[in-house]
């Protein structure tokens, strides 16, 4: 079997976000089941030049965007067992960023239909094409229209991944056939609710839809969580499902990892606290091993809980003996409340804004708790991280957190949860976990967590039987 993973990003070139780990992670886990997987990603300027040398030219080939005929250079590498292919053209990718520019959907117009155009020359046809959101969300709506009946293109079969649903390339209908290269007989694909909508037409056009949990298929039938997306969604509900993701358990590994003060591990767990203190003196905290640090590495944006933080914080900080330290950026008013918040509990609030990865690290290893309120998260990684290191998540019951995390209510949980999207049924669940801390035995609860097994071996094997089930169709 043959799967070519299509994606706008992938480590160890990109990443700006969870998808960057999966196109990582999942394919090596798929090389090592004996399944032909290669990687898809545009060549951006901004990967690392040490990266970039590495790469081995292939040839250039010319693909239609609409009327035009651009240059795409395909560029080869090897990484970790995986062959990648890396599409150039400066035109479209020699950018500051790989999201957000205005031209988006022409860039990502030329990248899903250049997928298709670089399979004659490559010497790899896949049996598969695994696309994953709504930048690669043309390839299957192209497949259809134009490709599934030329020679060489026979019997392809195509899987298209929602990471996340909030973004899903709406535009308008002017760029169906200027900018798209879309016949009119084809229009009706992508049109939806008034405008183009990438996503919709990979929805109708793929041969299976996915999401990363279970949970999270089952939320997007909801207008609720469908960012209007519900209505297709359920007309085309016997393609979904939902594979929960998995981490890189090298990559996030308390006994290697470089970042940390001390190494540890499930069998030899001693040295964690060591990286509390490194932690609590980073962040300018009073080093007190009595005393448990509440861990948060995330977006400061809506949709990951801030509402419910903000809500209950200055009541929490001011009746709990507790730390809290907090890395992340994000939208001014969140910045403005934390910064507020670490000046008003200067012993009890460590503040970085800003994205640094080390850090995040060190707040992983050093942190007792990880509190992840999210108003609705499709997977998550960060409490699948904080477990590999030891760290006890709290987390609201939605998407993959509902499917990863279990409350320690019933003596058995790996965490902290709560249901509502309440600010209070939060507070609830954060002095539980503090309860739990002072009076119970937290070293079992921190050994539990470490023996959690979040790698992408079950993943990858559902997604195995998703694809031969496809091919037997």
């Amino acid at each position: 079997m043959k799967v070519l993973y299509a994606a706008s990003e992938a480590l160890p070139f990109m990443a700006s976000g969870g998808l960057g780990d999966v196109a990582g992670s999942l394919p090596q886990a798929l090389r090592k089941r004996l399944i032909g997987c290669r990687v898809v990603m545009p060549l951006y300027d901004t990967i690392r030049q040490e990266l970039k040398d590495t790469m081995k030219f292939i040839t250039h080939i010319c693909v239609p965007v609409a009327w035009r005929r651009q240059y795409c250079g395909i560029f080869e590498a090897k990484y970790n067992g995986v062959i990648y292919y890396l599409l150039d053209n400066q035109y479209y990718f020699k950018r500051d960023t790989i999201n957000g520019q205005y031209d988006d959907a022409e860039r990502f117009a030329f990248f899903s239909r250049a997928i298709l155009e670089i399979i004659p020359h490559i010497d790899f046809k896949p049996d598969i094409i695994h696309c994953n959101d709504w930048q690669t969300a043309l390839t299957p709506v192209y497949y259809s229209a134009m490709y599934a009946n030329s020679p060489g293109y026979e019997n392809i079969k195509t899987v298209f991944t929602i990471h996340n649903i909030q973004y899903q390339g709406i535009y308008g209908k002017e760029v169906l056939e200027d900018v798209l290269g879309i016949p009119q007989e084809h229009a009706s694909l992508l049109e939806y609710d008034g405008c183009v909508n990438f996503m919709k037409g990979a929805i109708e056009c793929a041969n299976k839809v996915t999401t990363v949990s279970q949970s999270y298929a089952d939320e997007i039938l909801d207008p609720w969580y469908s960012h209007g997306l519900d209505g297709i969604l359920n007309e085309r509900r016997y393609k979904l499902s939902g594979i929960l993701n998995g981490i890189d358990v090298l990559g996030y590994d308390p006994e290697t990892d470089k970042s940390i003060r001390a190494n540890y591990s499930a069998e030899n767990p001693a040295d964690k606290k060591l990286n509390k203190e490194d932690l609590q003196q980073i962040m300018g905290l009073p080093v007190r091993a009595d005393v448990p640090v509440i861990g948060m590495v995330s977006r400061l944006v809506a949709h990951k809980g801030l509402d419910l933080v903000k809500g209950i914080l200055d009541e929490l900080l001011a009746t709990s003996e507790m730390q809290l330290v907090v890395l992340g950026s994000g939208d001014y008013e969140y910045e403005s409340f934390f910064r507020e918040i670490a000046a008003k509990y200067p012993d009890k609030v460590g503040l970085r804004i800003g994205f640094i990865p080390d850090l995040a690290r060190k707040i992983y290893a050093g942190a007792d708790m990880f509190l992840m309120p999210s108003k609705s998260e499709p997977c998550g990684l960060s409490h699948m991280v904080a477990l590999r290191y030891g760290t006890v998540p709290i987390v609201r019951e939605t998407g993959g957190l509902r499917d990863s995390i279990s409350d320690c209510g019933d003596g058995e949980g790996n965490g902290f949860t709560f249901k509502s999207y309440n600010a209070h049924d939060m507070l609830d669940a954060i002095r539980r976990a503090l309860t739990v801390y002072y009076n119970y035995d937290w070293a079992a609860l921190t050994q539990r967590a470490l023996e959690c097994d979040y790698s992408w071996g079950r993943s990858a094997n559902t997604y195995i039987r998703l694809y031969k089930a496809m091919l037997k169709e």
